[in-house]
């Protein structure tokens, strides 16, 4: 009887017979080979595509523009993320607070000082005058406005921060300088309103 093989098998079949033996190549089906048993790596979309074109100057300037007014945006908004070195710390926050929710005489000071300026500038004597002592009037009662204003940032920041403990040079000047600051101009801008609590 001859003996048969699995037709994929490279092996050799032998046939006997009773006089002599007959020795039969066996052939196996020819398969096209893939790419990966070549060896072969196919690139990915992303690097079949090659680099990223670079942008051109009028694209990057419009890009940083609109960065620009992302990170400007979320300053505005009191994003610490966004915030300038001067605005960051929970400190920092608090003092705005207190400044925002308070009515500050220290508010009119620079539009004081504009008003004097212009009637300086008008040559009148009298109104010159005048205009110098209402500037020094000013002063006075920024002066007076700031001491109380520092008090009120010690003790609020005292009781509400009790492990804290920050400069309070720094944040007694950064409040005074927040509340000489129009309000509209105050960066980041008020969330809260004269009189609310917080």
């Amino acid at each position: 009887m001859p003996t048969l093989f699995s037709r994929k098998s490279n092996a050799t079949v032998i046939e006997t017979t009773e006089e002599t033996p007959v020795v039969v190549e066996t052939h196996v089906r020819k398969t096209t080979p893939s790419k990966k048993d070549l060896g072969v790596v196919t690139p990915k979309r992303n690097s079949a595509r090659g680099p990223a074109k670079p942008l051109s100057r009028k694209e990057a300037v419009a890009a940083e523009r609109v960065e620009r007014r992302k990170k400007s945006a979320a300053m505005m908004a009191d994003e610490d993320w966004a915030l300038m070195p001067r605005d960051k710390g929970e400190e920092k926050r608090l003092v705005r607070k207190v400044v925002d929710t308070r009515r500050n005489l220290g508010t009119y000071f620079f539009g004081t000082m504009f008003a004097v300026m212009a009637v300086m500038l008008s040559g009148n004597l009298l109104l010159a005058t005048y205009g110098n002592l209402l500037f020094v009037v000013m002063l006075v009662v920024l002066a007076v406005d700031s001491v109380f204003l520092t008090r009120k940032i010690k003790r609020v920041v005292s009781e509400r921060m009790p492990k804290a403990t920050p400069r309070w040079g720094g944040l007694y000047w950064y409040g005074i300088m927040r509340a000489i600051s129009f309000r509209g101009m105050r960066v980041p801008k008020p969330k809260l309103k004269v009189g609310d609590s917080f």
